[in-house]
């Protein structure tokens, strides 16, 4: 069983940044790992993830303003985003493999 816990969400003004972290409670380098947000009233929306051999993929919405990263030996992921916009507002869960989920960390733009 892994455990993930986020954090870094917060209030942001538009165009601003933030960095999310999610650290795992045991090894990370067996599967990919990722985000996803949520925001209410909508479905769950893939954001971006990052192999074990540190390829990435971004959604469309995402790509060019969202970074992912990885730090295996400190069993976390990252996750920079900048330049930020409303339509960012939503509560993000970190995901192992799409196996295991943490709680998630809430992130508002809003002026």
């Amino acid at each position: 069983q892994v455990q993930l816990v986020e954090s870094g969400g917060g209030l942001v003004q538009p165009g601003g940044s933030l960095t999310l972290a999610c650290t795992a409670s045991g090894s990370i380098s067996s599967y990919y790992m990722g985000w996803y947000r949520q925001a209410p009233g909508k479905q769950r929306e893939w954001v971006a993830r990052i192999f074990t051999g540190g390829r990435t993929n971004y959604a469309d919405s995402v790509k060019g303003r969202f970074t992912i990263s990885r730090d295996n030996t400190k069993n976390t992921i990252f996750l920079q985003m900048s330049s930020l916009k409303p339509e960012d507002t939503a509560l993000y869960i970190c995901t192992y493999g799409d196996r295991y989920w943490g709680p998630g960390t809430q992130v508002t733009v809003s002026a």
